[in-house]
């Protein structure tokens, strides 16, 4: 082998050997880029998770409170019930 011919080889052998860390490079890039989507990603979710709970503990509040008035109306009106009942019951016995 001559010397331009061992040069022409190690010449080919470091261009493959530059495409391959080219690759690796690029792959690498590749994979960063994808890691720092997932982490926004991630960031955002947990984001959404942070509001929806708010949203439910708001929801479970109003829920709750919802249901002391609804019990509330409900005391009235049996009492309420039970005062026209009276009223009727008297009225029905003055007749008699």
């Amino acid at each position: 082998m001559t010397q331009f011919q061992r040069l022409d080889a190690a010449l080919a052998r470091f261009e493959k050997a530059l495409s391959a860390v080219e690759a690796a490079g690029g792959e690498r890039r590749e994979n960063t880029l994808s890691l720092s989507d997932l982490e926004e990603e991630l960031a955002v979710m947990q984001d959404d998770r942070s509001r929806l709970a708010l949203d439910l503990d708001a929801a479970l509040a109003r829920a709750a409170m919802l249901e002391k008035a609804r019990d509330e109306a409900l005391r009235r009106i049996e009492q309420a019930s039970a005062g026209v009942a009276a009223v009727l019951g008297e009225a029905n016995q003055g007749e008699e």
